[in-house]
């Protein structure tokens, strides 16, 4: 049976942030291994079209929180002994060879190099490939702006023909890996990742409204992104994500529910077991939780290239990266202890796995800017502050 707390103190955070208009709507859930203990929510799906309340069986777009997923369908298939995280990306994807460095400019023209050594699947995997995003990385938004590759958020195939930024195994930099790697789950399993990812996790573990194409039933529950006008006002930019896109996107392709989501989170938690479904050995999820960059580290800020999506990135000293997750080495005062997996995704969504105090918890809205400091990133912290003095 799940614990008990009051979440008065946590609905108020929530209704706050609403109110204080730090997010256009919010929702919320924790768990433990037993059970969901906390879900609430505030605001509704649309500004000024709707009065839909949000809640924990409101459709979000789940973004960077789908790397997760995907990452663990890879570490399925490893288990299986299908899939070698040591062999180069071009094994399971011969295009993948010709992705090249960018390694600087002849005036307007990009110079792209062979990559000193091949990337591999792990070079995925940890983000150590040298792929980026452009928002996060001048050079990207300066190349895709010369030579017309898009971005990956159109869903057109080419923006995989973005070039690393720097030499895999040299540097972690966040990016289109998982993208990549979802080709490569892709390859491996002889089908299409939405296919995958149904019958290999969402639907052993019941997450049956989590998906890469939402079906016209549930289209009437999906948030839409918002940003802010010119007098301040949150107002619906629409859902941005291409709907019928090229290739299933395993870096940011699924919707997902908090209600959802949160059973993949107690998955993790428990060991990679829930309701008696295995998806993951409790030697591969220790793993996931463990530092696999080695010598390399993660950065301690990561500057914005692109402002109206995302805001810097601060995490401070002392984080490194597992598979698929944001791992602290310390615990923060009044909030989550060493060793805690965790990662977020574009449109503000947050999830974290606290295994030494077992629970899991996750914040949802649908927003732009990314991560803004004194809004969404602030709500994050009051949230999860609220959570662990409620316990």
């Amino acid at each position: 049976m799940a614990r008990t707390i009051d979440g008065s103190g946590i609905d108020a955070v929530l209704q706050q942030g609403v109110d204080s208009g730090a997010v256009p709507h919010v929702a919320a859930i924790a768990a433990d291994a037993d059970g969901i203990f906390y879900e609430g929510g505030a605001g509704v799906r649309i500004a000024g079209e709707s009065d839909d309340p949000v809640g924990t069986s409101t459709q979000f777009r789940i973004m960077s929180m789908t790397k997760m997923i995907v990452t663990a369908a890879a570490l399925q298939q490893q288990e299986r002994g299908q899939l070698d995280f040591d062999a180069p990306v071009a094994e399971y994807c011969p295009e993948f060879a010709d992705v090249k460095v960018l390694d600087g400019w002849n005036g307007d023209e990009p110079v792209l190099v062979e990559p000193r050594t091949p990337a591999t699947v792990r070079h995925l995997v940890t983000h150590t490939s040298g792929l980026g995003y452009w928002f996060w990385s001048d050079d990207l938004v300066r190349y895709e702006a010369a030579t017309g590759v898009p971005n990956v958020v159109p869903g057109k195939i080419e923006a995989l023909q973005a070039p690393m930024t720097a030499h895999p195994g040299e540097k972690f930099v966040y990016g289109i890996n998982t993208d990549w790697l979802g080709r490569v789950v892709e390859s491996v399993a002889g089908t299409t990742l939405d296919v995958v990812v149904k019958e290999h996790i969402a639907g052993p573990l019941g997450m049956h409204d989590t998906m890469f194409a939402l079906d016209d039933g549930r289209k009437d529950n999906v948030v839409m992104v918002h940003v802010k006008g010119e007098d301040g006002a949150w107002v619906s930019a629409g859902g941005i994500l291409n709907e019928s896109p090229d290739w299933w996107a395993g870096g940011h392709g699924l919707y997902s529910t908090p209600r959802d989501y949160i059973r993949f989170e107690r998955a993790l938690l428990r060991g990679g077991e829930l309701d008696g479904t295995r998806i993951l050995e409790q030697a591969t999820v220790d793993a996931a939780f463990s530092n696999q960059l080695g010598d390399l580290t993660f950065p301690e800020a990561i500057p914005t290239a692109d402002p109206a999506i995302t805001d810097t990135l601060t995490v401070g000293p002392g984080w490194t990266w597992g598979y698929g997750l944001l791992l602290n080495n310390e615990d923060i005062p009044g909030r989550r202890r060493a060793g805690t997996g965790a990662w977020a995704g574009l449109f503000n969504t947050h999830f974290f796995v606290d295994r030494t105090t077992g629970i899991c918890a996750s914040i949802y809205t649908n927003s732009l800017p990314f991560i803004p400091e004194k809004e969404a990133w602030q709500l994050y912290g009051d949230f999860e502050g609220a959570l662990y003095a409620a316990l």
